[in-house]
């Protein structure tokens, strides 16, 4: 093969791969798995506060452009995780345990409230399917699936959410779901949490049918407040993290 041959293939070769990696930003799969791959780093401890999340680095990591990493920073630093200063480098915060459990304190009154109206406001439709997925997801615990079950677990809590027929609600729990995150799939990695976790569903469950307005916000509470508990295990001690700046 020629010199002009073997030139043209390699710049072909580059724009296939320039091509995907914009369709892989534009379709927001790269910057969601990053978010959480660095979190899920963040809170089991391979990452430590103060560790600097220098953008080419994760770039080279990702095998993507320093764009999707940008935002990438960006929804850390909204979840709490990651902190920028102006001209520098990101770093790994230290999530306290006040800080964490200031969160779940409010995650258990909104999803209380998404509970209590659920049982008010859910049709007959929802109900069901609500009761379909919680009893589907019986097999997951079986084989011990902790990825799966994390993914029914978000679509579980989402049908709560949704249920309760208030977008304002809707929008403010879904916020604070998301900074919890991490934490909330960290709990799955605990001995018997698959097992635990659906008995506390069913509870829920059992009361939204029911139409128990009281007993529903009580179980989604309890729940929470559960996972709260669970979550602490992965959480360092009320220590600042180490300075970064300069001097």
């Amino acid at each position: 093969m020629g010199n002009a041959s073997v030139c043209k293939l390699q710049t072909h070769e580059s724009r296939v791969k320039q091509v995907r990696k914009r369709e892989i930003v534009r379709a927001g799969t790269t910057v969601e798995q990053m978010v959480r791959a660095i979190a899920d780093m963040i809170v089991t401890g391979a990452m430590q506060p103060g560790d600097r999340l220098d953008e080419i680095s994760l770039a080279g990591r990702f095998e993507v452009s320093r764009t999707p990493v940008r935002e990438a920073l960006r929804q850390l630093c909204t979840m709490g995780l990651v902190d920028r200063e102006p001209n520098r480098s990101a770093v790994v915060t230290n999530v306290t345990g006040r800080y964490l459990s200031s969160m779940f304190e409010a995650m258990a009154e909104l999803e209380g409230i998404c509970a209590r109206l659920s049982a008010e406001r859910m049709t007959v439709d929802e109900r069901h399917a609500l009761e379909r997925m919680h009893r589907e997801s019986m097999r997951l615990v079986h084989a011990g699936s902790e990825e799966d079950y994390a993914a029914h677990n978000m679509e579980f809590h989402t049908r709560l959410y949704r249920g309760a027929h208030n977008d304002h609600i809707f929008e403010l729990v879904t916020q604070t779901r998301s900074r919890l995150a991490p934490f909330r799939r960290a709990q799955f990695r605990i001995a018997g949490r698959l097992a635990k976790s659906y008995a506390e569903h069913d509870g829920i469950v059992i009361a939204i049918l029911r139409g128990d307005i009281q007993a529903a916000g009580q179980a989604a509470y309890a729940h929470v407040s559960i996972v709260s508990e669970a979550s602490a295990t992965f959480v360092r001690p009320d220590v600042p993290a180490p300075s970064t700046k300069a001097g």
